[in-house]
């Protein structure tokens, strides 16, 4: 085996490179993945078939598999971490960082430059249209006639007048046969012709008797409507008779009543009201009256006096005790 590998100065003096690994017998392979492997049996492939990072096959949306088949627990922990303090710092960023606050009721926040130099904003981007002229083309030249080639070769015969058929003859069939089917669609015409005549007349005669009777339709029509009209009038004229009696009626039963409660009425009511004194004698109130101011002038005169002597005797107390 020796024999067959090269010597590296031989390899050196050649100028070439050549690779190839020493023979040795194939490991036992693990059953299960969770096996330990010895450390005398932990060997790296030479073969690049076992090698993991060379791509077989389609590398179009490939999935490349971890070099462990189960992802580190540590390494899933210090991410979370890492996710984690990520997040509250940026809460807390957020929340010691001041905000704007709210626009008043009819007015909204707009953003505006504060640079030094002011740049025009604009959702529309500028275009400009840009010509070019390019030659004309020529018009393709027609496609010429395909004539296939010619096979075969020419024959040609002589016929004499008369030999094959006589026209006479041979054309009377045919002529028969034209004739009489010209004849036969002539009739046909003429008789289609007569047809659509009958039934134009028979149409005429039939819109004119319709308007015979659209017209009697009408005209009864009319006639029932005038019936009717001067029937509603009628009852209209019946019923305000009839109103007008009724109301007529009861007038007078009103009257009649009126003049039988008041007959009774007006002599009370002159008794009541002479009771009360409404109605009277003009002598008999003359006197009356002259005594009630005669009766009147004697109180008012007693009513002085007596006053008089009531001030004097009131007086002469007051000097005594004075």
């Amino acid at each position: 085996m020796a024999s067959l590998l090269p010597a590296r100065e031989e390899v050196a003096a050649s100028g070439t490179y050549t690779y190839c690994s020493r023979p040795r017998s194939l490991p036992t392979r693990r059953k299960y993945r969770d096996t330990p492997v010895p450390e005398e049996e932990t060997f790296h492939y030479a073969n690049l078939m076992y090698e993991r990072r060379v791509v077989r096959g389609n590398t179009y949306a490939l999935h490349v598999l971890p070099w462990s088949a189960q992802p580190d627990p540590l390494e899933i922990q210090r991410q979370r971490e890492a996710h984690r303090k990520a997040l509250a710092r940026k809460r807390a960023k957020d929340q010691l960082q001041p905000g704007t606050p709210e626009p008043v009721e009819g007015r909204k926040h707009v953003d505006v430059q504060t640079e030094l130099y002011l740049e025009e904003l604009g959702d529309r981007i500028v275009e400009v249209d840009v010509e070019c002229q390019t030659d004309a083309f020529l018009d393709r030249p027609p496609t010429p006639l395909f004539i296939p080639a010619k096979t075969g070769r020419d024959v040609a015969t002589q016929i004499e007048e008369g030999e094959l058929f006589d026209f006479d003859i041979e054309v009377k069939p045919m002529l028969e046969v034209l004739v009489g089917k010209t004849i036969e669609q002539a009739l046909l015409e003429v008789m289609e012709e007569e047809e659509l005549a009958n039934l134009r007349a028979h149409q005429y005669a039939y819109e004119e008797l319709r308007n015979a009777e659209l017209a009697e339709v009408q005209r009864l029509e009319e006639q029932e409507r005038r019936h009717r009209e001067e029937k509603e009038r009628r009852k209209n004229q019946q019923l305000q008779i009839l109103q007008k009696q009724k109301e007529t009626s009861e007038k007078i039963a009103a009257r009649a009543f009126a003049q039988r409660y008041l007959a009774d009425l007006i002599p009370s009511v002159f008794g009541s009201l002479r009771d009360s004194g409404y109605f009277y004698d003009p002598v008999e109130r003359g006197l009356l009256m002259v005594l009630i101011r005669c009766f009147v002038i004697i109180q008012y005169k007693r009513h002085w006096v007596i006053s008089d002597v009531t001030g004097a005797r009131f007086t002469t107390v007051d000097s005594r005790w004075g």
